[in-house]
Formats: C-alpha cells, sequence, structure tokens
C-alpha cells in the first residue's frame, strides 16, 4: 500500500492511553499504538502527535466543580507532557526516534516547541509530540492539534478515538445512531457533532485542513487511513 499523504498529525485522546481501565497509562495499550505508529513511519510517512490529558486529569471537570479554570487547564497541559513522555518510552522501545516538543518550558524532560525545528525533526524521520496543549489556559488538546498541524505542514488530522467515526448520537447508548461517511465542518457546526471542539473546527474550516476521525483501537486502521482507506469519516469543505 502507497502512503496517500506525506505529512499527518495524528490526535488521540488521553482516554486511548488508559485502555480498559479508562484512567492512568495501560503498557499494553501504548505499546499497540507504537507499533501502528512505527508501521506508518516505515512507509515514510512523516508522523506528529498530540496526546489528551483527559487519563490523568480533566481541566473542564475540575473547573466545573469550583476549581479556578486556568490552573486546572495548566494541570491538564502537565498531565498531556505525562502522557507524551510515556509514548515517547513507548515509541523508542519499539525502534522509532522520538521528540517530545513542550509548550510550557520544561528544559529537563522536553525540548521548547519550536516550529521549524518541529520539521526538521519530521523530515528527519522522526516522530514529533507536541505536549502541553498551546500553552495556554481555555484552549483544548483539539485545537493545539488543529493549530500545530497547521503549523508544520501536515496535510490532514488523523483524529484517533474508541468509536469508528462520527455517529448522529452515542452508538453506545443509541442502537439507531447512524454513522456519516463525509461532513461538512459547517455540518459539524451545526449539528454539534463531538468531533473535535468548535474552535478546533473552525481553524481546520478556514485552512481547508481534513479531519479524519476513525477507530484506533482497531489493528492496523492508522497505516489504512493514511494510505487513503476509506474507514471512519472524514470531515472536509464543501
Amino acid at each position: 500500500m502507497k502512503p496517500t499523504f506525506k505529512r499527518v498529525l495524528l490526535k488521540l485522546s488521553g482516554e486511548a492511553l488508559g485502555g480498559d481501565q479508562g484512567y492512568g497509562i495501560d503498557p499494553k495499550t501504548i505499546e499497540t499504538i507504537a507499533r501502528e505508529v512505527k508501521d506508518v513511519v516505515e512507509c515514510g510517512v512523516q508522523l506528529a502527535l498530540v496526546i489528551g490529558g483527559g487519563n490523568i486529569f480533566r481541566g473542564l471537570a475540575a473547573s466545573s466543580k469550583g476549581m479556578d479554570r486556568a490552573s486546572a487547564d495548566y494541570m491538564g497541559m502537565l498531565a498531556t507532557v505525562i502522557n507524551s513522555l510515556a509514548m515517547q518510552d513507548a515509541l523508542e522501545k519499539v525502534g522509532v526516534d522520538t521528540r517530545v516538543q513542550s509548550a510550557i518550558a520544561m528544559q529537563e524532560v522536553a525540548e521548547p516547541y519550536i516550529r521549524r525545528r518541529a520539521i526538521r525533526h519530521l523530515e528527519k524521520g522522526r516522530v514529533v509530540i507536541f505536549g502541553a496543549g498551546t500553552g495556554n489556559p481555555f484552549f483544548t488538546t483539539d485545537t493545539a492539534a488543529s493549530l500545530r498541524a497547521m503549523e508544520i505542514g501536515a496535510e490532514a488530522i488523523l483524529k484517533g478515538t474508541k468509536v469508528d467515526g462520527v455517529y448522529s448520537s452515542d452508538p453506545k447508548k443509541n442502537p439507531d445512531a447512524v454513522k456519516f461517511p463525509s461532513l461538512t465542518y459547517i455540518e459539524v457546526l451545526k449539528k454539534g457533532l463531538q468531533v473535535m471542539d468548535a474552535t478546533a473546527t473552525s481553524l481546520c474550516m478556514d485552512n481547508s485542513l481534513p479531519i479524519i476521525v476513525f477507530d484506533i483501537t482497531s489493528h492496523g486502521n492508522v497505516k489504512k487511513v493514511v494510505c487513503g482507506e476509506h474507514i471512519g469519516t472524514i470531515v472536509k469543505g464543501e
């Protein structure tokens, strides 16, 4: 299979790393994802990663219980750095060169985020993991993924979730939920579908960056998406 994309950004939710337990970091799950990423990198595709922090700490949930939103968001950013370091370790164990770049300065554990340096790493075949979101409170890791994808010139955002695409409602709760093979950005925003938050979606819309939502838990799916197979849901312009 020949890849259709040269450079992509893979967005993972923190929950994806939690495996069946749903919280913390499941070593087996993270190793499986690392192997999927390795397959993609070996095809010659340049891949960057953004990982959420929901398996460790949810800023939004904490702020709804009365915690200061900015403080809660900074804690969430630190959670994403923990996930990034775990992912880096898993990737290097399977032989993939990886760099973590953090939007919050932490020189002992990660490089600072420098756009040109990130692009250089990608050109050299390294996987770059962007930690700490955008470095600003009130923005999600979805927005960070859109922003970084734009900055590094990625051709698509691959959003790996536990469901095989975007549905009209939660397929686990509603057996009649309909799966959409493709959507426009406007439809996502109007219907309030849980693809990415509104800020991230409109950022992708303004820059015509396609979002592909697919099931990360099925073996080989990342490679299939990169090679142009129509799995999951694609969100793009008209």
